[in-house]
């Protein structure tokens, strides 16, 4: 009898140690729920868009001068002058486009109607004695190459936008050809020719 009374006492005792050692590590996985280490931080960043805008301006023989009595063989100049500010970001491309305002022979025939050249120079376009005639004082460089007067968004090509994102300034010359086989239908024929300047965005660039 006492013997059994003896293994009874030991194996209570082995087993309120168990709880014990339970009971504590649960009070350990708790200290390290309250223990974490934080810091925090925090930037800013100012981002501001830039602006595209072109300026036209009318040169010594501006576009709203008028050229009458025109016969087959005559040759009409006249002088733009595009700018880009200084604020303006740079352009990636500058287009010109055509169209004649009344719908006559002179713009809708492409073969004996009026053609077009534009040319661009470093330095503002002068002209010659009493003559109509516009020069440039160092060699000019042709930008669009003869074609018929209308057209949509012609390219103004690399030394015009050179210029524009140089200098901020490109002086073109509009060169308007009748062609000497121009034929009578042409007689007493009028139009007026709109100009229209688009600059686009430069390409994308980390800043």
């Amino acid at each position: 009898m006492r013997t059994i009374t003896r293994k009874n006492r030991t194996t209570a005792a082995k087993i309120a140690a168990s709880v014990v050692l339970v009971a504590g590590g649960a009070s350990v996985a708790g200290l390290g729920t309250f223990g974490a280490f934080t810091s925090t931080t925090s930037a800013s960043e100012s981002v501001t868009n830039g602006r595209v805008e072109i300026g036209l301006a009318e040169g010594v023989q501006g576009a709203s001068v008028a050229a009458t009595g025109i016969v087959p063989g005559d040759t009409i100049q006249r002088t733009f002058t595009l700018t880009r500010g200084s604020d303006i970001e740079k352009f990636g491309k500058v287009t010109m486009t055509t169209a004649g305002t009344k719908g006559s022979k002179l713009v809708t025939d492409t073969q004996l109607g009026l053609q077009l050249s534009v040319d661009q120079c470093a330095t503002p376009w002068t002209t010659v004695g009493t003559t109509k005639e516009l020069t440039c004082a160092t060699t000019p460089v042709s930008v669009v190459a003869s074609r018929p007067v209308v057209g949509s968004l012609v390219d103004l090509g690399t030394a015009n936008l050179d210029a524009l994102n140089a200098a901020g300034t490109s002086n073109l010359r509009v060169t308007l050809t009748l062609p000497a086989a121009a034929d009578n239908s042409f007689q007493a024929a009028s139009d007026v020719i709109a100009f229209t300047f688009d600059a686009t965005q430069r390409n994308g660039e980390f800043r």
